[in-house]
């Protein structure tokens, strides 16, 4: 039978606790598992049968959130790491090399900008970032050497979306893999999959978790990419470590989850806790109905602030004045999120005096909480990044970034009145 996403969000991946028939998914706290015999453990670290064998590498609550996620997003499988940056670095880590690059789009999150430009140097990769909207700066950035072309499906901080179609298309003919961050989107408002993307990728201390309790990162597989087509030798050739055993060859369209687990969580040791998977699992449960909300909320509070005297621009794509209302249409068909930018007349020190003076709105260096949220993105989360980098990202000295919350959008919109009047 084909479920619906309402009750995937609370089914996929759970089954009653065989040993006690609880209903919700225990947090298994545990270190390790006993081993049925010698051979059994032997198979276990030969690959050759699944099951748990130490919690760095599986559990069985972390395993029910990552077949969830999977399932939720239309993939193969997915592995679930302790953040979203650590989900980053597991997604490159089996496709990367020295010397070798991503192809990345400027508008990120500017963590990921950080992380991408600087700390992935001392591996010995290298980032090219070019505007995603410009598709043929996008091929022309391409080269022999490159393993990836990045995006996210709506960007942080701007909420602008990405036409995925487009990216997909120049990917597959490159041979590379579309890896897309859906955090801000979810995979209930899209479906990145469904559009050429070969990796997904999540923070789901946003949105999936919901409620700004836990850090989480998920890496899910579609399962649909030729790993040995000459480009991934850690996917196609033999690994020393098991015997010479080749991923793709063994595990097919699950080859990258198997070697994210066996050979990312196990030596990288990025793991997510149990209990972190919990509240996630909890979160999730209630997605649809959460972003429903975050959505209206966001479109009405944008298009209050769109005809305010000291906005000078709104960046929400859900807008109808919106240069990617059409590209929405077909990405997000539910909605373009919650997350957007305004910039602001009175440029950068009116922009601290609305942070400053904000009530109900948290000043947080977070998004996608219940509670609405609200950051100065130039002197925070973008801070280690140029002027001219902070524009191209969507995070110029002028802006602030907004997370809209599930409040009455009411009081979010009286909330902003006051704050913008004591703004100047």
């Amino acid at each position: 039978m084909t479920y619906g996403f309402d009750t995937l969000q609370v089914h996929a991946g759970a089954r009653p606790d065989p040993a006690t028939g609880a209903r919700q998914t225990p947090i298994y706290q545990t270190t390790a598992y006993v081993f049925r015999d010698a051979d059994h453990a032997a198979a276990l670290f030969n690959l050759q049968e699944v099951g748990f064998i130490y919690s760095r590498l599986t559990n069985p609550t972390v395993s029910v959130l990552q077949e969830r996620i999977a399932t939720l997003e239309g993939g193969a499988g997915a592995v679930c790491c302790s953040s979203g940056h650590g989900a980053q670095i597991m997604a490159l880590f089996p496709l990367m090399g020295p010397g070798k690059n991503v192809v990345s789009s400027t508008r990120l999150y500017g963590g990921t900008v950080t992380q991408f430009s600087q700390t992935i140097k001392r591996f010995g990769w290298s980032a090219k970032f070019v505007d995603t909207d410009d598709l043929d700066a996008v091929k022309a950035a391409i080269d022999d050497d490159t393993r990836a072309l990045f995006c996210e499906s709506i960007a942080n901080p701007g909420g602008y979306v990405s036409d995925l179609d487009a990216l997909a298309k120049i990917a597959d003919e490159a041979g590379i893999p579309l890896i897309v961050d859906n955090t801000s989107a979810t995979p209930y408002l899209c479906r990145p999959i469904e559009h050429g993307a070969t990796l997904v990728i999540h923070s789901t201390t946003k949105y999936l978790t919901g409620n700004g309790t836990v850090t989480g990162g998920a890496i899910v597989d579609s399962g649909k990419f030729n790993w040995s087509n000459g480009k991934f030798p850690s996917l196609s050739d033999a690994e020393p470590a098991y015997h010479g055993l080749k991923f793709h060859e063994t595990f097919g369209h699950l080859a990258f989850t198997f070697h994210s687990i066996a050979v990312g969580l196990r030596d990288l040791g990025m793991t997510m806790n149990p209990q972190a998977a919990h509240y996630t699992l909890l979160g999730i449960e209630t997605l649809s109905l959460r972003m429903d909300k975050h959505v209206a909320n966001a479109v009405k509070v944008a298009n209050w602030l769109e005809d305010h005297d000291a906005v000078e621009k709104v960046t929400y794509a859900g807008l109808k004045s919106s240069p990617y209302v059409d590209r929405v249409a077909k990405i997000c068909p539910k909605g373009a999120g919650a997350i957007f930018t305004i910039a602001l007349k009175g440029g950068y020190g009116s922009c601290v005096k609305l942070v400053d003076s904000l009530e109900l709105f948290s000043h947080v260096a977070n998004l996608g909480d219940a509670r609405s949220l609200v950051i100065h993105s130039a002197s925070t989360t973008h801070r280690q990044l140029s002027e001219e980098q902070q524009i191209a990202a969507g995070a110029a000295p002028n802006v602030v970034r907004l997370s809209i919350g599930i409040e009455d959008p009411d009081d979010l919109i009286a909330d902003l009145e006051q704050a913008l009047a004591k703004a100047g």
